[in-house]
């Protein structure tokens, strides 16, 4: 019996005729009479009889009258039903998450989810471990997943990052180092330490940064494994245990104010968290999912994409999810670097200090495929000028060099077995070029640059403020007329040397300047767009070419972290025994147009390059920067990669 007979039956009954039930039902008269001959064949009975031209209605077919108007009613909810499943009104959807998750992160989501979508049945399910979380999302236990892992290495998962969260010591609020607003965990070494199982996220991502710092959770002899969260707040709370986790654990204890987050320079960077979903789709499928907007896979995902739109943006760089899979040990090789830095230049303090202090570097090392069994070697050589930065690229000595703009040429330019090297970045520039000066002392009656004929101005050699002073001079045609003598340390007043004024670069001149017994020398000194750069060995370049994007990964890094780190500039005062207003003067963090400031900024410019090289050819003795193949020294594409 089909319901479409049963429609058919209904009309005839309801007109008690053939001909005008057809016309009801946009049928023929013997259409009709076809289907209640078919009804009444299924049934075994009669449900009409003839009345002379008219018909009437069996005992049977009252029965059937009465009765039938159910199963339409029934047909038409289960079809109405049907089609609000799918148009994603009902349905069943499934979310698995580690607990950090489900404690801090998704709940907002969920009652978003359920708010909009009532009758889509949610179900969240917790995996205390990453691998468990792993096995429901491959073996479709959960439709969807939500992690801190991303589980990048396994082709079985498509992972997406959706937001952001950090990760900080927990300690209670009532702790000594709750006072601290930034710690290191090589201080905390001998401190008692309460940690969640092997396998859980925040426990796989704090042992992924030790290891990547040389280090391993033996370093740490007073560590206590538990179970749970719970357990993990009564060590904290009742024994001053330090904790580590992210910010959704605990969070209602932050929120409370029992439990407070210390920030760890080895974790200034934010990490992601991932929208997890099996590939199970062949190319069609996914076609056929994307053309539906309908589904309660696809209507959850849109409710993360509008949270996400909502919220204030982060960090464009993260922390890199820690790997399930256990590195090969086979073959193993040591990879050093050596790396020329200049930590009292304020400018170039994100290409080097900043790195070096938050360990940037060995979190974006390549570690996978070629590089799995790589162990690396990272010397920070600190030089208060760049001229043995160039010596150390020439001689090999040096793979990464932070150099100004003079400088920066110069490493470029080729002498007898000098090493060839490769501008990958820029870090910092000064549009108006003010950052170079010469002062001279305050009873100087030194009043501008002609006045310093046959006098002696020291200056470091090699140095952006010696390519300064060269330009200026050659400019009022004092070349020849001034003795320039070397300053080889990166202080003034403290250096025993008779001259009558000093060229130096920032911050070192304002220092002078602050200190009250210099005045700057006034007049035109031939400025230029002055810039600092990263410049690499061509070995490295070439044979390491990861290793040179992951530097630069870590440049980007320490530029975000000192533009939105509240605690930046005074970190980097205390850290350069500078005040943190000579360090705000120079580097400016806001992105503003003051000027006599340097901006941070990786992109290269090649057009102030070549206003260098144009005014430094003409002056004798520097005719070999017209030499430098500025297609083949400036290499983009290391910048682009790090950045895609």
């Amino acid at each position: 019996m089909e319901i479409y007979q049963i429609k058919v039956f209904l009309e005839v009954a309801r007109y008690l005729s053939f001909t005008e039930a057809g016309d009801a039902l946009n049928l023929t008269q013997p259409a009709v009479s076809a289907k209640i001959k078919s009804l009444e064949s299924e049934l075994g009975t009669s449900l009409f009889y003839r009345l002379g031209r008219k018909i009437q209605l069996t005992e049977v077919g009252s029965f059937l009258y009465e009765e039938a108007p159910r199963l339409v009613e029934i047909e038409s909810q289960l079809v109405s039903k049907i089609e609000e499943i799918k148009k994603g009104k009902f349905g069943h959807l499934k979310v698995g998450c580690t607990s950090a998750i489900s404690d801090g992160w998704l709940p907002e989501v969920i009652f978003r989810y359920r708010q909009k979508y009532p009758g889509i049945q949610t179900q969240c399910i917790v995996f205390e471990s990453a691998e468990s979380l792993y096995r429901a999302v491959t073996t479709h236990q959960v439709d969807l997943g939500i992690s801190d892992i991303s589980f990048e290495e396994f082709d079985e998962i498509s992972a997406i990052a959706i937001d952001s969260l950090h990760y900080s010591l927990v300690v209670a609020s009532t702790h000594a180092l709750a006072r601290e607003n930034w710690l290191s965990l090589k201080d905390l070494r001998k401190e008692s330490w309460v940690l969640l199982p092997s396998g859980s996220p925040s426990r796989m991502v704090f042992e992924a940064r030790l290891q990547e710092l040389g280090l391993t959770l033996s370093d740490f002899p007073n560590v206590e494994i538990v179970n749970t969260l719970s357990l993990m707040r009564a060590f904290m709370m009742q024994g001053n245990y330090l904790g580590f986790a992210s910010e959704f654990e605990f969070k209602s204890d932050y929120q409370s104010e029992t439990l407070s987050l210390v920030p760890l320079q080895e974790f200034a960077l934010d990490g992601n968290v991932f929208l997890l979903s099996p590939c199970r789709l062949n190319d069609s499928q996914q076609q056929r999912r994307k053309s539906r907007s309908s589904s309660p896979i696809q209507k959850f995902t849109a409710i993360v994409q509008e949270l996400k739109e909502r919220r204030e943006p982060r960090s464009p760089v993260h922390l890199r999810s820690p790997s399930l899979v256990v590195r090969s040990s086979q073959r193993p090789e040591t990879l050093t670097l050596s790396i020329g830095i200049q930590n009292g230049t304020i400018p170039t303090v994100t290409a080097g200090l900043v790195i070096q202090r938050l360990r940037l570097l060995e979190h974006f090392l390549p570690k996978d495929g070629r590089y799995g069994a790589t162990q690396y070697q990272i010397q920070w050589c600190d030089f208060p000028t760049g001229a043995p930065i160039i010596q150390g690229l020439h001689s090999g000595q040096l793979d990464i060099g932070i150099l100004g703009d003079y400088p920066l040429l110069l490493s470029a330019v080729q002498h007898q077995n000098a090493k060839h090297t490769r501008l990958v970045s820029f870090v910092s520039t000064n549009p108006d070029g003010s950052c170079n000066a010469v002062i001279v002392p305050n009873q100087s009656n030194i009043q501008s640059i002609e006045d310093l004929r046959g006098r002696v101005i020291a200056v470091p050699f090699s140095s952006s403020a010696h390519g300064m002073v060269i330009r200026s001079l050659y400019s009022a045609n004092l070349l020849d007329q001034v003795q320039l003598t070397s300053l080889e340390t990166s202080g003034i007043l403290d250096y025993p040397i008779a001259a009558d004024g000093y060229a130096h670069f920032a911050p070192f001149h304002e220092i002078a300047y602050r200190q009250g017994r210099f005045r700057y020398l006034e007049g035109d000194e031939n400025i230029l767009p002055a810039f600092h750069g990263v410049v690499v060995s061509a070995t490295l370049a070439e044979q390491y070419p990861e290793v040179v994007i992951a530097y630069l990964k870590a440049l980007t890094a320490a530029q975000y972290w000192y533009a939105t780190a509240p605690s930046a500039l005074s970190l980097i005062s205390q850290w350069t025994d500078l005040d943190p207003e000579i360090v705000s003067r120079i580097l400016s963090s806001c992105g503003s147009s003051q000027p006599g400031r340097f901006f941070s900024e990786v992109m290269i410019r090649p057009d102030w390059i070549e206003q260098h090289i144009h005014q430094l050819g003409q002056i004798p003795g520097n005719e070999m920067v017209q030499n430098i193949n500025l297609d083949r020294w400036i290499q983009p594409e290391f910048l682009q990669s790090a950045h895609a």
